[in-house]
């Protein structure tokens, strides 16, 4: 199993990467793991390249006022999330202002902007193996568009409060987390179905797909809670109170591959007790056990 193999890092071996003017609000990996995407509040895609071995800086694109993005290169307003195909073909941002913008991420040229949600825009999540997008918003909706073809394809309700997070994998479904209305909700895309799942107290902020039958989620009560996706209550839980809200997981040992194969999946959640928390998930995913903490 991975977590019998994963080592904490070195903490001389952990570099800083600076460019942004305001704070980092979202970043992905390309999935040949040789380029970091990052975004921030100022409004700057610093895109597909920073590079990874390097560290250095290869791309940057600016942002304008709100109302000119059709003029500019880049977002107007805070982007809050992006994904990449996997394929690396692909990139989408979305923003504050509503809007999602997709890049061709080997030459950081816009490809397209997607208007439609009716408020900002909270996740993104590219079906693995397609172009196919789903993207959640606050507005309560959760969208689904094919990149490939500029084209709009449906919009699925449900949540009573702003989605916060937003995941997928193979299968054509993807998961979300609901914020205030307590739920977490699985959406079958061709059953025009959707699951409802319920298990914590605070706001749901954040949830990562594990492998197709499992998904991690978190929430500002201090709780981490491992599903399975059969069942309507959590498999497992853990609490930490010293916890914030707005914290991510990622259902791996990195952002970017390998969350489906591993028999023991680690939950890395990042909060404002100055530590990253690696977790792994027991044996028949029935409990969350603590690996180490990262300082930062």
């Amino acid at each position: 199993p991975l977590s019998l193999q994963v080592q904490p890092p070195d903490p001389a071996s952990i570099r800083v990467l600076r460019g942004h003017q305001l704070p980092v609000t979202c970043l992905v990996i390309s999935p040949d793991d040789r380029f970091i995407f990052s975004a921030s509040k100022d409004g700057s895609l610093i895109k597909c390249k920073w590079e990874v071995e390097s560290g250095k800086r290869l791309c940057a694109v600016p942002g304008g006022k709100k109302g000119t993005e059709e003029r500019h290169m880049g977002h107007a307003s805070h982007v809050l999330c992006m994904a990449v195909s996997s394929d690396g073909k692909y990139l989408a941002t979305g923003d504050r202002n509503k809007l999602i913008m997709i890049w061709d991420a080997a030459t950081c040229k816009r490809l397209h902007i997607f208007t439609g949600h009716r408020d900002a825009v909270s996740g993104l999540s590219f079906r693995k193996g397609t172009h196919q997008l789903y993207s959640a918003s606050h507005d309560r909706c959760v969208k689904v568009w094919n990149v490939a073809e500029n084209a709009y394809v449906e919009t699925l309700f449900g949540h009573q409060d702003v989605i916060a997070g937003l995941d997928s994998l193979s299968r054509e479904c993807c998961v979300t987390a609901g914020g205030r209305d307590g739920t977490v909700r699985l959406w079958k895309i061709p059953e025009e179905s959707q699951l409802v799942f319920y298990g914590h107290q605070g706001s749901i902020d954040c949830i990562q797909l594990i492998n197709e039958e499992h998904m991690v989620s978190g929430a500002d009560d201090g709780s981490v809670a491992l599903w399975g996706l059969t069942k309507k209550k959590p498999l497992a839980r853990a609490w930490q109170p010293l916890w914030s809200r707005r914290f991510g997981v990622q259902g791996g040992a990195s952002c970017s591959k390998g969350r489906g194969a591993w028999q023991s999946p680690l939950s890395a959640p990042g909060s404002h007790s100055a530590s990253v928390k690696l977790w792994k998930c027991g044996e028949g995913f029935r409990k969350l056990e603590p690996l180490w903490d990262i300082p930062l």
